[in-house]
């Protein structure tokens, strides 16, 4: 398996070389040590895929704002931030030859309401979770001024990831979260120069983008993480995402990765709200075959990796000659931290990961999460991973971790953080 075309290098348009097409995908970790950073938990998991053999690794949502967390248990990198624990996460979980980056991210209105923050959004629509829509805080809308210093915190927490040690970001616009809220028509209600149009609901992004490229060095890599289609009727659609993959390949752009999906409908696990929808492995790599007809900046896939077979297939071409140059494999290196070795040694050809066909698909969505958790967990503690956890109890269990994070961060922020 060591001559398969996983294993070839691939150049990134700023000249970085990622050694082999394989990236650790991002995980929320939900693992911050006290204060909102990296500590000896993120560290020893991060080493552990740093020698698991990927090009590249991804680190979980690191936010821009305090006052803005996808979970009690994220990390925080802002203007101020003691920069020593972010220098300690890059150098345990580069690579060897390889590349670290580090996922840069704002929730929106995606983000719990047991947090006692004020979401923010757009416009003032709030997540939709039927019966379990409380979960979630209220969301108000942005005004112009909030808009302008979100970027401005993009561009900051970019920065600083390259004077901690990182080789690159990833600007998050996927899975629903604020800058995938202003692409999405049925979130973004906006009648100023914000909304409406495709181009002005896309402006958030590539001004994000363009702020982040200024502020960092032409060797650093910039990626997005951007839907192939949000996979709701009236939102952000297939032929959305092929328009803004095509601004963005003039800003400078070393990676894009293309994943779908968002928290009313969970693509990124399988799920989707559209009946037409198949589920199926590798399920975003026929869009991406066909955005990456509109760009000349490399396409990474991710979702639903875990077959060496459908791996390798993937990275294949269409008859048009257009491919993905980068899989991003997420659930199964939770389980097989080390997969990419494995692959290459031949040893571990599948990863039969555990399903929850749970009939409720938000519940199901929130056990699936909560069992890759239980490993990134596990992990972070140097234990192995245990493949026959029961999903209900799994998620108890998260949800009682998750109170005591959540009490940690409010008495963190109560002292002015």
């Amino acid at each position: 398996m060591s001559e398969s075309l996983l294993f070839t290098s691939l150049k990134l348009p700023n000249g970085a070389v990622l050694p082999n097409r394989i990236c650790k995908a991002a995980m929320e970790e939900n693992l911050s040590a006290p204060g909102q950073v990296p500590g000896p938990e993120l560290l020893r998991l991060y080493q552990g895929w740093a020698k698991g053999g990927a090009g590249l690794v991804l680190t979980g949502n690191v936010m821009v704002s305090p006052s803005a967390m996808t979970g009690p248990g994220g990390v925080l990198l802002q203007a101020g931030s003691d920069l020593a624990p972010f220098r300690a996460w890059a150098k345990a979980g580069t690579p060897p030859g390889g590349h670290l980056f580090m996922q840069i991210n704002h929730p929106g209105r995606q983000m719990f309401a047991a947090m006692g923050e004020q979401a923010v959004a757009p416009s003032a629509v709030p997540v939709d979770l039927g019966q379990h829509s409380k979960l979630l805080a209220q969301p108000r809308a942005l005004e112009e001024s909030e808009i302008r210093e979100i970027i401005a915190r993009f561009a900051a927490t970019a920065a600083l990831a390259e004077e901690a040690g990182f080789t690159g970001v990833q600007v998050h616009a996927a899975h629903g979260y604020l800058i995938s809220q202003f692409l999405s028509p049925l979130v973004n209600k906006r009648t100023d120069k914000w909304g409406g149009s495709r181009e002005n609901r896309a402006r958030f992004l590539l001004e994000t983008v363009q702020a982040v490229r200024a502020k960092v060095s032409p060797g650093f890599c910039v990626s997005v993480k951007l839907n192939s289609a949000d996979f709701q009727k009236g939102g952000f659609e297939f032929e959305d995402a092929k328009w803004v993959a095509a601004q963005l390949n003039t800003l400078g752009l070393d990676l894009l990765e293309l994943s779908g999906g968002n928290y009313e409908s969970p693509a990124m696990q399988g799920q989707t709200d559209d009946s037409s929808t198949s589920k199926r492995e590798a399920y975003f790599i026929d869009f991406a075959r066909q955005i990456a007809e509109v760009t000349t900046v490399p396409i990474m896939v991710t979702g639903g990796i875990f077959r060496f077979a459908t791996a390798e297939a993937a990275l294949a071409k269409d008859a048009k000659g257009f491919g993905v140059g980068v899989l991003g494999i997420g659930r199964a290196m939770a389980y097989v931290p080390d997969l990419p070795n494995q692959w290459r040694a031949g040893k571990m050809t599948d990863v039969n990961l555990p399903q929850v066909t749970w009939k409720n698909r938000t519940i199901a969505g929130m056990a699936t999460m909560a069992l890759t958790k239980r490993q990134l967990n596990r992990a972070a503690k140097g234990k192995g991973a245990v493949w026959g956890a029961s999903p209900l109890l799994t998620m108890i269990r998260d949800q009682m971790k998750t109170q005591k994070l959540t009490k940690r961060y409010k008495a963190w922020r109560a002292k002015g953080a």
